[in-house]
């Protein structure tokens, strides 16, 4: 996982910690003190809420106390693409240029230009160099690009 996405999941746990956790809390609360539970939708509502994001928090503090966090600006500047890098590559059928971070599986965001290095063009690029061409097959059909930079951090 790389940093920032290590410091986005901390984020979102303190948001559910702090924020989420409290407000749903009293909502169980206030739907408590309406009567009959058995046929009171907003408290069942509120635990499911509840339910929820216990799970999360779960999930959150797992993935965090497994993360190996990788700092990519402490490597060496070899031009190879590694996990954490920004790739600049230029589309050879229309020259247009895209930049894409390797990201883990969890930071991935296509419209925001993180590629999961488990992608199909993320493990096309991994371990490739400036100037190396390359071709995969996306979703979309074969895509043939050409690195053009490679940044750390």
């Amino acid at each position: 996982m790389t940093r920032r996405g290590a410091e986005r999941l901390r984020e979102e746990l303190k948001h559910l910690k702090t924020v989420e956790r409290p407000r749903i809390v009293q909502a169980i609360a206030e739907a408590r003190a309406h009567g009959d539970l058995r046929e009171n939708a907003e408290y069942h509502s509120a635990r499911e809420r509840s339910g929820f994001i216990e799970r999360r928090i779960q999930e959150i503090e797992s993935k965090l106390a497994r993360a190996e966090i990788i700092d990519v600006s402490l490597l060496p500047a070899s031009g190879r693409v590694v996990f954490g890098a920004t790739v600049v590559v230029a589309n050879a059928t229309d020259g247009t240029s895209q930049r894409y971070e390797i990201v883990g599986e969890d930071e991935a965001d296509a419209a925001q230009g993180r590629l999961s290095y488990n992608s199909p063009l993320g493990r096309a690029l991994i371990g490739r160099e400036e100037g190396d061409h390359v071709s995969v097959e996306v979703p979309a059909g074969r895509l043939e690009i050409e690195i053009l930079e490679v940044h750390y951090g």
